[in-house]
């Protein structure tokens, strides 16, 4: 029996965990199982791999141990590199452990299928961890982005900056939440934009799949803008995430 899991703090509302039960299920796939292991502290890690020394062939990762885990892997692929963060661990037959980021192919994946072009600027809200597949994605794709922070700093620009010049929200046609904010049940928080400057040739992007329809998203709605959520995204990732174990 191969064994796969999910590794994070707290994994209550695990998507991993029920998508691939049901992928396992649906596809009859009856030699693997993929199980949650909550770890208090990333410490844990090594004793978890031992423990489950030649069954356990690959782990997702989430928070808040996306960047902790690679301190303790011997090879990084170089997607995950760029990025300073792992979400996928594949356990080789000879016991070595190696990084992957599949954040990056769910998000550019989703995101070039949606848009069919690339001839724009965009705003990245929010400089957290899940932000930094968004920019690699848009370095990629030679999309000029601009990050947005309720604090200024170096290379973003602040909410406050976007209320006081108009032509920020109009000459950035693409706007990308990585936020948490507007997740099930603070459903009703977004991100501090004026939303009355935005029009029907805008395109909203949500990390957030659930709702399916965020407060972000619902005001691009509202006028017309093309909208979109992480649904497809985790989907993506999850089904690289898998291509990348059976390697």
């Amino acid at each position: 029996m191969r064994k796969f899991g999910l590794i994070g703090k707290t994994l209550k509302h695990s998507f991993s965990g029920k998508y691939f039960g049901e992928k396992f299920e649906k596809e009859s796939i009856d030699d693997c199982t993929y199980d949650l292991f909550e770890l208090p502290a990333i410490s844990e890690f090594p004793k978890l791999i031992s423990s489950h020394k030649g069954a356990l062939k690959g782990l997702n990762v989430t928070i808040p141990y996306k960047k902790e885990v690679m301190s303790f892997l011997d090879e990084l692929d170089s997607i995950a590199e760029r990025i300073g963060a792992v979400n996928v661990v594949k356990i080789n037959s000879n016991g070595s452990l190696k990084g992957f980021n599949s954040d990056y192919y769910g998000f550019r994946s989703s995101l070039e299928s949606w848009l069919g072009h690339t001839n724009l600027k965009a705003l990245i809200l929010g400089t957290g961890g899940a932000s930094n597949a968004v920019r690699t994605t848009l370095e990629d794709l030679n999309i000029p982005f601009q990050y947005v922070s309720r604090s200024s700093g170096e290379n973003r620009i602040t909410y406050d900056n976007i209320k006081q010049n108009p032509e920020i929200i109009s000459g950035h046609q693409l706007i990308i939440n990585t936020t948490p904010l507007g997740t099930f049940p603070d459903v009703d928080l977004k991100p501090d934009l004026p939303y009355s400057q935005l029009t029907s040739a805008h395109y909203l992007f949500d990390l957030v799949y659930n709702p399916e329809v965020t407060s972000f998203l619902a005001e691009g709605k509202s006028v017309g803008a093309k909208t979109k959520n992480g649904g497809d995204m985790l989907v993506l990732q999850a089904e690289k995430s898998w291509e990348i174990w059976n390697e």
